[in-house]
């Protein structure tokens, strides 16, 4: 057991704990995706996908403790890593940032981070921890995504979604050991595929709504 958590305080280990939970979060944004675009056929179908999955009890149960549970070791392994970076070089290099392959992308993914944690946690008190017994989810969609400075906030949170999945979906197959010359040009055009359906399609939906007010 001492070696399994050598392993995985190490920063190979973190970062392997990051790939495993970022794909997770990826699988669990497309499954999202599709339920949520039951909106567009109106609200019974919205109602019903909504009731569907509360009918699974104690498997949603599951579900949401899980995707908790990595989403406080994604976190976590996520701030260790930049502040053991920060600590390995206190002070800055005086380089260009893509130097030894750093992208703008892979800079900026402690930020975005950062921000869709802060973001996550305002999606859950607007929608999930409110009062659903004289509403039902389809007219509290509605209602929020009515606040057009809402609906731009979710918007333009929708985009930094994609820009931090982009770089975290082929990072993630990386730290997964699959870097290799004849398929990472397919994982990085997946992740680019990904990503923008991802902003699209949920970005879509506050404005779906606006245009039927």
């Amino acid at each position: 057991m001492i070696w399994l958590a050598q392993t995985f305080w190490s920063s190979i280990g973190k970062k392997l704990i990051m790939g495993i939970t970022g794909l997770s979060f990826c699988l669990f944004l497309g499954a999202h995706l599709l339920g949520n675009l039951t909106i567009y056929g109106g609200a019974g179908s919205f109602n019903a996908y909504s009731d569907k999955l509360h009918s699974l009890g104690l498997l949603i149960n599951a579900a949401e403790w899980g995707l908790l549970i990595f989403a406080l070791l994604h976190v976590g392994m996520g701030g260790l890593l930049y502040f053991q970076n920060l600590w390995a070089r206190p002070t800055r290099y005086i380089m260009k940032k893509t130097a030894g392959g750093r992208t703008w992308s892979s800079t900026i993914m402690p930020y975005t981070g950062l921000y869709l944690l802060i973001f996550v946690i305002i999606h859950l008190f607007t929608f999930h921890f409110v009062d659903k017994t004289h509403q039902t989810i389809y007219h509290i969609v509605a209602g929020v995504f009515n606040r057009p400075v809402y609906a731009a906030f979710y918007i333009f949170s929708m985009i930094v979604v994609a820009f931090h999945v982009k770089h975290g979906f082929w990072s993630a197959f990386q730290s997964l050991g699959a870097n290799h010359p004849k398929y990472m040009p397919l994982i990085r055009g997946a992740a680019v595929v990904f990503s923008v359906a991802v902003a699209l399609g949920f970005g879509s939906i506050p404005l779906f709504v606006l245009s039927r007010t």
